[in-house]
């Protein structure tokens, strides 16, 4: 092989390498920071419901609650800080509910 063979060759398998390192880097932090939560717990941090401009639509709202065992969703409204408000039950507990735009579900008993 000639030098500039191995010398290319060299470089395609560092580049590989990178490749890889950089997939593996994004896959990670895209999991760690992804901008809606995705995972099956209701809140991911305790300063939830977070306040930010919020893409669910009423309906994603309701079934996303709904996914985690409510029932009886109503008088879901947005307010002026993106998160959706409304009732549910669970457990045989009714209790104000708030949905953050990162998909967070909060309950309070009144």
């Amino acid at each position: 092989m000639s030098s500039a063979a191995g010398a290319q060759q060299a470089t395609s398998t560092d580049a590989k390498r990178d490749m890889n390192d950089l997939y593996n880097h994004s896959e990670t932090t895209s999991r760690s920071n992804a901008a809606i939560n995705t995972d099956r717990r209701e809140s991911r941090t305790a300063a939830a419901p977070v306040a930010g401009r919020n893409s669910f639509t009423e309906s994603e709202a309701r079934r996303r609650i709904q996914s985690f065992g409510y029932t009886g969703v109503s008088a879901l409204k947005k307010d002026a800080q993106g998160i959706w408000r409304g009732s549910a039950a669970r457990n045989g507990q009714t209790a104000d509910i708030a949905l953050d735009y990162q998909g967070n579900i909060v309950s309070a008993q009144p």
